[in-house]
């Protein structure tokens, strides 16, 4: 065995023993994994903590010992109402941004370690009580030396060697199970922790999370959408980021944007606007949109204006996989189930020799019932299931590149279903997605886009005679290669021919020779009818071996 075989055994037992620790087996009871509850105590070696605390409270407190991986799975959680306990959910969310902070002073070493000045040569007040804390990092209340108002985002210590131990897990983990479960294989469990590896990494570096939120917010620039702070370079580096300090209400925290006045319905539709806004127009997304990163300016109750913050996790999506989303969103919507299978087909997300009009009906009993119904009275959690069904039944590969997609609709559907429960999803998202499709496609935009290519086409304009030149001798030495294999071939049929002619030649030479042969042997006397026979066979075997000209 390994040395990181070892550690990933040691691994997983911290991991039993933290969930028995806090009672969660509690979990397993109504399940078929209820059979290994024994197994599981009797690994776990730890006496049972916080026994008298709600079970929701227990699952938040393992999940922050076991660390920022898991901590963002409670986050995910907590909007899901319509799939986990009230109780539940209002424990899970206080891990949006009330995780155990660490030491002050412990960040203002980190801070003046990166940037190299003590704090006072920098800020004119600096707050050594953290403001919030989170899963990988925290922040700090600030003031610049001109006054400014700012807020200091400090790594957690260490966090890099612990988030790097999960993943290290999971990546074992996801071996495993593509190894022993063709399910696996399917779901390609290894490429969506890769992705995941890959999108935690830049999250852990606050350089990118700076690069990120000034790129949303110059995506942004002007908008009455949304509002993203600003960001003071200068005092930017991989463990320490400042930027400008906001004021706004948590989106989370619903009654106080009611006692504000806000139109709660205009809330929730500049919400699914923003989202389509980014993915479709921008191809660059917040995919961490759970409450904690999301406040409200309530100063125009009327027209509200979105704030995100913590933009360490981006997603992006290309040109096909953009048009995809939206012709597959628009059949959705005109309930034209024959175009998202023959959609699904030319993606090659589904074999091309699946039947059409089997997957075109599966798709239809997957999403016919929830048309027409408001949000609060359909599950975007239960729509997926009855989708990975039909993804099951039919092979469909799951495409690792939408994953951060596929987590942010999730959190949409949380935020939609908490500020205005009778929003319509379908009916709001619609008009915006063909108006896209219809300027996207427009000839505006394709003079558009061919203005932009034009100085790249003049650039390689004058390369056109010599590409022509040299593609017109590949076709010339591909037209000789063709003739010498004509050739080739015709001298091949020549030689087959001759060898036919040959075996024909020989065995009637042999034929005459043992008939004459017979006869001389039946009629000694007369041997001259055998003498023939016998300059006859002689005859063909001669041309057998001379087949030239023939």
């Amino acid at each position: 065995m390994t040395m990181n075989s070892l550690k990933h055994i040691h691994h997983a037992m911290t991991i039993n023993r933290t969930l028995i620790k806090y009672g969660l087996d509690e979990f397993l009871a109504p399940t078929p994994l209820a059979k290994f509850r024994p197994i599981a105590k009797l690994f776990s070696f730890t006496p049972r903590v916080a026994k008298d605390r709600p079970r929701g409270e227990r699952l938040a407190l393992a999940l922050t010992e076991l660390g920022p991986i898991y901590i963002k799975l409670g986050q995910m959680l907590s909007t899901r109402r319509d799939l986990i306990p009230a109780d539940i959910a209002d424990e899970l969310s206080k891990l949006q941004d009330q995780v155990e902070p660490f030491d002050g002073t412990v960040a203002r070493q980190i801070i003046e370690q990166q940037l190299e000045q003590p704090i006072d040569a920098i800020f004119a007040q600096f707050e050594e009580k953290p403001m919030a804390s989170a899963s990988v990092a925290q922040v700090h209340s600030a003031a610049l030396k001109d006054g400014q108002a700012v807020v200091v985002k400090v790594l957690r210590p260490g966090i890099r060697q612990k988030i790097q131990k999960d993943l290290n897990m999971m990546h074992s983990l996801a071996n495993w199970a593509e190894h022993y479960s063709s399910e696996a294989r399917r779901f390609r469990i290894k490429e969506v922790v890769a992705d995941y590896d890959s999108t935690i990494k830049r999250e852990i570096d606050l350089r990118i999370e700076a690069a990120n939120c000034s790129n949303l917010r110059n995506n942004f620039e002007d908008s009455e959408l949304l509002y993203v702070p600003k960001i003071y370079w200068d005092y930017c580096r991989n463990k320490v980021m400042v930027m400008e300090k906001i004021s706004g209400l948590p989106i989370g925290e619903v009654q106080k944007l009611i006692d504000a006045g806000i139109d709660m319905k205009e809330l929730a539709n500049r919400g699914v606007e923003i989202f389509f806004t980014q993915v479709f127009r921008d191809s660059f997304f917040h995919a961490d949109m759970h409450p904690g990163n999301i406040f409200v300016d309530a100063s125009n109750p009327e027209k509200p204006q979105y704030i995100a913050i913590d933009c360490g996790i981006m997603g992006t999506l290309d040109e096909s996989d953009k048009r995809y989303l939206a012709d597959n969103f628009l059949a959705f919507f005109e309930r034209d189930y024959r175009r998202i299978a023959e959609l699904h087909v030319a993606s090659g997300w589904i074999d091309k020799h699946v039947s059409i009009p089997e997957f075109e009906s599966a798709i239809r009993a997957a999403c016919e019932p929830i048309f027409g119904k408001k949000i609060a009275e359909i599950s975007f959690g239960h729509f997926l299931i009855q989708l990975f069904q039909t993804a099951r039944e039919f092979n469909m590969q799951v495409q690792p590149q939408l994953v951060l997609l596929q987590k942010t609709l999730l959190y949409i559907e949380g935020l939609g279903r908490q500020l205005y429960p009778e929003l319509d999803l379908w009916q709001t998202a619609q008009p915006y997605l063909k108006q896209w499709v219809k300027e996207k496609y427009s000839p505006i935009n394709f003079f558009k886009q061919m203005k932009q290519e034009t100085p790249q086409i003049l650039e390689e304009l004058p390369k056109v005679p010599n590409k022509v030149i040299k593609a017109l001798d590949q076709v010339n030495q591909l037209a000789d290669s063709f003739d010498e294999i004509k050739k080739q071939m015709v001298e091949l049929e020549a030689h087959k021919l001759r060898q036919q002619y040959a075996q024909k030649h020989a065995i009637i030479g042999s034929s005459l020779a043992i008939t004459a042969g017979l006869l001389y042997s039946a009629l000694p006397n007369n041997w001259w009818p055998a003498v023939g026979l016998g300059v006859g066979a002689a005859y063909f075997l001669i041309k057998s071996l001379w087949p030239a000209n023939k």
